[in-house]
């Protein structure tokens, strides 16, 4: 595996700032917390630990994107909530709010702590430039963890009912002790884009680290949002205006297929980097053992969708850089009755194209270029302008293929067979990005989970491979698709519950 080295600045930042996590813990109030420089402010916005990690990946673990075998789901290190959440069951919940709320809320938290010292410094000795970039960056922070909140706990957005469909708290206090009411959908991505638009004018084109909030990511996250909002002519301006500023794409020619993990950290594609890790996806979480096996070398438990796979084509180098095959041991005899192990692939997959270079279930969820080309493409498409569509896919796919393989798209294409391709390749390219659930949400489409389990039958020279394929679906605009909000949160608050 790739070493990963990380710049000094940011380790001494990250390692200075672990008291704010006391804090978080154990403080009534925010106001217990003094902070009164600009140099406080940077120094909680670049605790990479609190600000750039653990972000909710429980959309993900609802998608479909993958399945487990039914070995895998029976892991202990499966949670029962994990396995309910899997199953698309009706009363499936998280008992404690840690991490897919409290995480996010704790970012919102920190932000608004930042937000309310530079309210105190107007008007001081600080660079107003300053100033302006860590009220941007504390903008674009509350924002992106509201957008995430959001695609879990609040319903899809549509133009009919947002008004009414109730939101998600909306806490622009730092005051822990303030009480938040829900609010309605439209309130919630209201204030999602207030704080972007605002964070567009504050930040810096660039920054030093993509750990940093700029220009550019405020922009593509508008672009995510607007998507998610099926706001096409606004997702479009702001996916143009981030790749007017940066359009870098990795050439996957230069990226070694047989180095797991494939991808470097920070990458040039990267705008802002962000992770979420969960325990149903690690595709190393120790030894599966099955009856007359011996374990499986790739103990892989997130299995990528069969029919996933199968979309991509033979010249498609994702296919080798993004999934792995699994394999398992199997026990042979000999003429003389010997022992023989011998290692077969058992036909599946599992997840080798990480942007966050680690083979624990640990995943790159930030923006990045291809993720703003895609979408400014579908809105392309969307609108008819399929010359502009087709560039961006072929810009995107050149850089994906084999050396002269890939063959144009058209711009001649049908606009409904340009959209369906495009929509295909964003599913192949942004794969286990913690997007398909968003996806699924916003193009009311079922979700549809193919489990393909794999079994040998007769220990000798000649096993038979037995293959059983199962399919399971999830309505589109099932009420399932907006998670139950977790009974911790409940308990302490007044919110009331989504629907079933």
């Amino acid at each position: 595996m790739k070493a990963f080295k990380i710049s000094l600045p940011i380790l001494i930042l990250s390692l200075g700032m672990v008291s704010c996590q006391k804090f978080l813990d154990v403080k009534k109030s925010s106001s217990q917390f003094f902070m009164s420089t600009s140099s406080d402010c940077q120094l909680l916005l670049d605790d990479y630990s609190k600000m750039n990690t653990g972000y909710p990946l429980d959309g993900e673990i609802s998608a479909d994107d993958y399945f487990l075998s039914s070995s895998s789901a029976q892991l202990s290190n499966i949670t029962q909530e994990e396995k309910d959440l899997y199953n698309w069951k009706p009363n499936a919940q998280r008992f404690s709010s840690s991490p897919n709320w409290v995480n996010p809320y704790n970012v919102i938290n920190n932000a608004n702590m930042v937000l309310q010292t530079l309210d105190k410094l107007k008007g001081g000795k600080d660079d107003p430039n300053l100033l302006n970039t860590l009220r941007g960056a504390a903008l674009f922070y509350r924002a992106y963890c509201l957008w995430t909140i959001a695609q879990m706990y609040a319903r899809p957005y549509s133009v009919s009912t947002a008004s009414q469909d109730p939101g998600i708290p909306l806490k622009l206090d730092p005051d822990i002790n303030i009480k938040s009411s829900r609010g309605t959908v439209q309130d919630t991505y209201n204030r999602i884009i207030q704080d972007l638009q605002e964070a567009v004018n504050l930040l810096p084109k660039t920054s030093a680290y993509t750990t940093r909030p700029n220009k550019i990511a405020a922009y593509a996250m508008l672009a995510r949002t607007y998507l998610s909002m099926a706001d096409y002519p606004n997702a479009l301006v702001n996916s143009n205006s981030a790749l007017e500023i940066k359009k870098d794409l990795l050439d996957f020619n230069t990226i070694d297929p047989d180095e797991v993990p494939a991808f470097t950290r920070f990458n040039k594609e990267v705008i802002f980097h962000t992770i979420s890790s969960y325990t149903f996806s690690n595709p190393s979480i120790g030894a599966i053992l099955l009856p007359g096996y011996y374990q499986e070398p790739n103990s892989c438990v997130a299995r990528i969708n069969p029919a996933l796979v199968d979309l991509y084509n033979s010249n498609d180098l994702r296919k080798s850089r993004f999934l792995k095959p699994n394999s398992i041991e199997v026990i042979l005899k000999d003429s003389n009755g010997k022992d023989i192990p011998v290692t077969v692939e058992d036909g599946t997959f599992q997840f080798s194209g990480n942007y966050e270079p680690t083979i624990d279930p640990t995943f790159f969820t930030g923006l990045a270029v291809d993720e703003v080309l895609l979408i400014r493409a579908e809105c392309y498409a969307r609108a008819g302008n399929i010359g502009p569509a087709a560039a961006d896919l072929n810009l995107l796919l050149k850089t994906r293929w084999k050396p002269g393989s890939y063959v144009d798209m058209s711009t001649q294409t049908p606009p409904d067979v340009a959209l369906n391709t495009i929509l295909n390749e964003r599913r192949k390219e942004l794969l286990m990005r913690g997007l398909r659930w968003t996806d699924l949400r916003r193009l009311n489409k079922a979700a549809i989970r193919i489990t393909k389990e794999v079994t040998f039958t007769g220990l000798n020279t000649n096993p038979i491979r037995v293959e059983n394929t199962t399919t399971s679906t999830l309505p589109a605009n099932d009420p399932k698709f907006t998670l139950l909000i977790p009974k911790g949160v409940l308990d302490n608050s007044s919110i009331a519950q989504n629907t079933r």
